[in-house]
């Protein structure tokens, strides 16, 4: 069977979501979407139970139509700031985006349970059945290779008498245990040490493996609304000033951390890498209860009363739960041209806002002609992994934004994408307060020196070895 369209997007999570949504705003293309998953969303169907967004509801999903309510939490660890929306209902979210408007619009196509298997076809994961697509452009929307622990096995050996599981499992439990050894340093590790502290598992029985301490972003400077553009805009300045008046990379961190930039969960340890987890300063405070951080690098074998970790042996309790973390979410993939012939790969480029990036390449696509002009406008701002790509992922940034809002047309889009977190005072419901205007002064000031001394910092990281710095 052969199926004609203008697209044919393969992945319906967030970033495949967000681009159609653009494509149906902006033009009159039709499109088939293929995804193995019986429902959209991509990954937020195997997410852990509890998961929650790690950034305000207000900049996620697709830009056509908010996700939740705009609420202000006022309980829990997220309490004062913008509400996040959980799995499920962030999986509800693209459903009914899905049904609403993507099918109800006549020009989408859907075919869950289905694997593409390149050249333009996809087979039925049910029936077998494979279906050839005649389109213009292939979307790959699975490119980032989004993984979470249920569906990642380990990597690191298991014994046959070692209790170990997914934090998916966590809610599943149904007998205490003496001792708790979450296994993993990313955001995922911090959400299972704080969903066992918010059960009442004392902070001494969580042992906590950290191969490497992160840099951290601190969640009230990522907020929507007029008080969360005056944050944002400030914070952008006062690291700008920070970058300019640093003298070395150790002494750029410490600016730019006493500034309230960049938060660490232990103050003695020189972190080595970045993945842009975001946490507030309640969770913070709840992570640093936890004593017993295990650095001896990553875990080699996990066993009854023992964790054999690359630099040592570590005895743990008989009836010691493992709780692995360690699935790669945000993976650092190598970079591919977004705009190549045929085929979009859709990739981020603005540093971790995967939807924004998503929903972004779609109005390019939609606006600009030339494939060189696209993909100057789409360079890509890659996962970062370690602390020297923090300085890497701030510079490539930084560049996309002088390039896009020197483009007055982008300008404008950007000023009115619900999903852009950065260009919120463009928008025309905020209106510039002082503050930001002092703001925009100090970076307008302070932006070509700090761009001059990250580029030599990289330099200097590349000489000296990623691991080595900060």
């Amino acid at each position: 069977m052969t199926i004609q369209a203008d697209y044919l997007v393969i992945g319906t999570g967030a970033m495949g979501m967000a681009f159609v949504d653009t494509l149906l705003t902006e033009t009159d293309a039709t499109v088939v979407m293929v995804d193995r998953h019986g429902k959209p969303g991509g990954h937020w169907n195997d997410a852990y139970p509890f998961v929650r967004l790690h950034q305000p509801s207000a900049f996620y999903g697709v830009n056509s139509e908010k996700l939740g309510n705009d609420a202000i939490d006022v309980t829990g660890w997220n309490k004062g700031l913008h509400e996040l929306a959980s799995g499920a209902e962030v999986c509800a979210y693209f459903d009914h985006m899905m049904q609403r408007r993507f099918l109800a619009s006549g020009r989408v196509q859907y075919f869950p349970m289905c694997d593409y298997r390149g050249e333009k076809s996809f087979q039925s994961l049910v029936t077998g059945e494979i279906q050839q697509v005649v389109a213009q452009k292939v979307v790959d929307a699975t490119y980032m290779n989004v993984s979470v622990p249920s569906v990642t096995p380990p990597k690191y050996d298991v014994a046959s008498d070692a209790t170990l599981m997914p934090l998916n499992d966590l809610p599943t439990l149904s007998a205490p245990h003496s001792q708790y050894v979450v296994i993993g340093a990313g955001k995922t590790g911090m959400d299972a040490c704080l969903w066992l502290l918010s059960n009442q598992v004392s902070p001494e029985k969580i042992s906590w493996v950290m191969p490497r301490d992160s840099w951290i972003l601190d969640r009230a400077n990522i907020q929507p609304g007029q008080d969360g553009a005056t944050i944002g805009i400030e914070g952008a300045a006062e690291q700008m000033k920070a970058v300019a008046d640093s003298d070395s990379i150790d002494d750029m961190f410490a600016r730019v951390e006493a500034n309230g930039q960049l938060l660490r969960i232990d103050d003695s340890i020189k972190p080595s890498m970045y993945r842009c987890a975001t946490v507030t300063e309640l969770e913070l405070r709840q992570l640093k209860r936890i004593k017993d951080v295990i650095r001896k690098g990553r875990v080699q074998r996990v066993a009854r009363g023992q964790l054999e970790l690359d630099e040592g042996v570590i005895a743990t309790n008989e009836d010691a739960l493992y709780i692995d973390c360690t699935a790669d979410a945000l993976a650092r993939r190598p970079i591919e041209r977004v705009f190549d012939g045929e085929k979009i790969t859709l990739q981020t480029v603005r540093f971790c806002q995967q939807v924004f990036s998503a929903a972004f390449i779609a109005h390019i696509e939609a606006s600009y002609s030339s494939e060189e002009d696209k993909n100057s406008l789409c360079t890509v701002v890659p996962h970062p992994n370690t602390a020297s790509d923090w300085l890497r992922v701030t510079l490539a940034h930084s560049i996309n934004q002088l390039a896009w809002t020197a483009d007055k047309s982008l300008n404008e889009w950007l000023g009115n994408s619900r999903l852009d977190a950065f260009t919120q005072p463009a928008n025309s419901t905020l209106q510039p307060t002082e503050a930001m205007l002092t703001a925009v002064e100090k970076i307008t000031r302070y932006g070509p020196e700090a761009l001059a001394k990250l580029q030599h910092y990289i330099e200097l990281a590349d000489e000296m070895g990623s691991e080595s710095v900060a």
